[in-house]
């Protein structure tokens, strides 16, 4: 029997959204964040985590939010993916949950061609999207951000 999955739910305007607790670090309250020049679209800027250099991606951007200005009460979740440290930005932190792989629908099956979303869950609170951290900046995007932070460290 599969090992049920670990996720941490976040939202973003009233959306719940997922990332696998495993890759999660830790969270942390909004902080200052400073641009970056030359980066992605998706990249707000970053940030300093004990003398650790961590972009912040914000996805609003990539699911076509509305973009709002950060508020003192949002989140910041410090995540790792296969080839870096990023913190993403949430309105709110809501829960760790625990649910089995066969309660994954395929995104492909709500919406052909929904990307960056690996699964979605659904919960008592609704519908989960659970996001691919690794999917989320094209080989581009991770070029243009190596060179954008290089050029400030």
């Amino acid at each position: 029997m599969p090992a049920p999955l670990q996720l941490i739910v976040f939202t973003l305007d009233n959306c719940n959204y997922a990332l696998h607790l495993e890759a999660v670090e830790r969270t942390v309250r909004m902080v200052e964040i400073t641009p970056l020049p030359k980066a992605p679209e998706m990249v707000t800027g970053v940030i300093n985590v004990h003398g650790s250099i961590i972009p912040v991606l914000n996805i609003r951007r990539r699911f076509r939010l509305p973009e709002r200005e950060s508020r003192l009460n949002d989140q910041l979740i410090i995540a790792r993916t296969s080839r870096r440290r990023v913190a993403i930005v949430a309105d709110t932190i809501s829960d760790v949950v625990s649910l089995p792989p066969e309660q994954l629908v395929d995104p492909a099956g709500i919406l052909p061609r929904l990307e960056y979303v690996e699964g979605v869950a659904l919960l008592e609170g609704g519908m989960v999207f659970i996001h691919d951290l690794d999917a989320f900046l094209s080989l581009d995007e991770e070029q243009s951000l190596e060179a954008a932070i290089g050029g400030v460290a």
